[in-house]
């Protein structure tokens, strides 16, 4: 699929996820529509030494275009982005994207409480934050950081997910933050996303 330019999306979508990325991630990234309207940009913990794979897994189960993030890209609605192995990625106030080599944050790098936390700067009040699986407390800070600039918090059911601390950090931070399993996340942003971001 071709990923034409176009002018910076209405809004945004960022999810972070640890151990269990795969399955959960595959239970909501597919079922978005062609034509979707916003980026999605994904932090998934991976092995800094060896190449994720995660695109290319991805781009074969998605409807909309799936890559790699790259320093200084623009970012397009409709495509999602997933952070390189061993950089952070960021989102700078142009609404482009940034990798930046800083030190790993509680030992993960790409992680996804930069990207949340450049995320809620950029976007403000029209952004989602979304917490899935994981075994750290990545993600809990920065779902915050989303949540004081008037964006919209989703974190996956703690019952639900392979790795429960991520998603129990994140709902002890931000206890207005929904939480719901994998199939009601999916359908909040293929079918209500312009209503979420009102």
């Amino acid at each position: 699929m071709t990923i034409e330019p176009s002018i910076p999306p209405p809004g945004g979508i960022v999810i972070g996820a640890s151990m269990g990325a795969i399955e959960a991630l595959s239970e909501i990234l597919p079922v978005l529509p062609e034509g979707y309207p916003l980026p999605v940009l994904v932090v998934v913990h991976v092995a800094r030494d060896r190449k994720s794979g995660l695109p290319e897994l991805f781009a074969n189960r998605c409807r909309i275009p799936v890559k790699e993030a790259e320093d200084k890209e623009p970012i397009q609605g409709g495509v999602i982005y997933f952070a390189p192995p061993d950089y952070h990625l960021l989102v700078e106030n142009d609404f482009s994207l940034s990798l930046s080599n800083e030190e790993p944050v509680l030992y993960s790098r790409p992680a996804i409480d930069v990207l949340f936390d450049s995320a809620a700067d950029a976007y403000g009040d029209r952004l989602v934050g979304i917490v899935l699986t994981g075994a750290s407390t990545d993600g809990a800070k920065g779902l915050r950081a989303i949540c004081l600039a008037g964006g919209k918090a989703l974190v996956q059911d703690p019952e639900t997910a392979a790795g429960q601390t991520m998603p129990l950090a994140a709902l002890d931070l931000c206890p207005d933050a929904r939480s719901l399993r994998l199939d009601e996340i999916a359908a909040i942003l293929s079918a209500d996303i312009v209503d979420i971001l009102k």
